[in-house]
């Protein structure tokens, strides 16, 4: 089994990792546009060898698109033009708005849509991790567009990586992760800029973040070039998001002008409750 992977980062290079490891490939090859991740992923032995793309297709029985969403639309489709029969699975955080791309491609059964849930706020190939995707969810989405073999070869491999597996349609997906993914990058981002702009003293800023200010903001050091077109792909969604978000933020401030802390505190009690769910 040859995979190759198209975006030697994170995720694609923690990838790379996980089925050399695992057993499930022989040979990865690596495609990168950017020289610097070309040669880092040689140096980190996350890939067997480098090649273009179109070589990287044709060598392949497994293509993997690991390049930020905005890319995906039209480099999904170029890819599908040149497969025999290999599948061809994405890994980006939205899922509609690539799924279209091909919907009328002639080849559209080779394609899987997937997104593997688990990350990290580092990028490019020094940031690949082994065991990132060990007991995570990764999740297919609208696989009857797939052909059957093609479904059965992501589902193994994702099984070899120890994840756990889900399907939605891509529809719901992008509803879904932009309540959980998304909205909480924003927030973080956005709490990251006020600290910044409000406390001009570095030097506090590290005195005094305790574990729960690093904790919140951690996701605001995330690669802007990853998150805008994510962003600009799930805008509707994260606007519908932002809209709920930003009505309970005034119903707090409502509280606290109007001296309603215990009304405020049973709106902290309920929340406190997501403890159910993330243990």
């Amino acid at each position: 089994m040859t995979v190759s992977i198209v975006g030697i980062g994170l995720i694609g290079g923690s990838m790379a990792l996980s089925l050399k490891e695992s057993g499930f490939t022989d040979i990865v090859v690596g495609v990168d546009k950017q020289m610097e991740h070309v040669v880092k992923a040689l140096e980190l032995a996350l890939v067997d060898k480098v090649l273009l793309l179109d070589d990287a297709i044709q060598q392949a029985d497994l293509i993997i698109l690991a390049t930020p969403v905005d890319s995906l639309t039209t480099l999904l489709p170029y890819v599908l033009d040149r497969v025999q029969n290999q599948v061809v699975i994405d890994v980006g955080s939205t899922k509609h708005p690539i799924v279209e791309s091909v919907k009328n491609h002639p080849k559209r059964g080779r394609f899987v849509a997937t997104h593997p849930m688990a990350g990290t706020e580092y990028s490019g190939p020094e940031a690949a991790i082994r065991g990132l995707f060990e007991n995570k969810f990764t999740v297919l989405c609208d696989t009857d567009e797939s052909d059957a073999d093609a479904v059965d070869l992501v589902r193994r491999m994702y099984r070899a990586m120890q994840m756990t597996i889900t399907e939605y349609d891509s529809v719901s997906h992008d509803v879904h992760t932009a309540y959980i993914s998304h909205i909480s990058h924003i927030c973080s981002f956005a709490l990251a800029l006020t600290v910044l702009d409000k406390e001009r003293e570095e030097n506090r800023i590290f005195e005094l973040a305790s574990t729960g200010f690093a904790s919140t903001v951690r996701l605001a050091k995330s690669s802007p070039e990853t998150w805008i077109p994510i962003f600009r792909q799930n805008q509707d969604n994260i606007l519908d998001v932002l809209d709920e978000y930003i009505n309970t933020l005034l119903k707090f401030k409502g509280l606290m002008l109007s001296d309603s802390y215990e009304k405020f505190e049973n709106y902290l009690g309920k929340a406190s409750e997501i403890r159910r769910i993330l243990k």
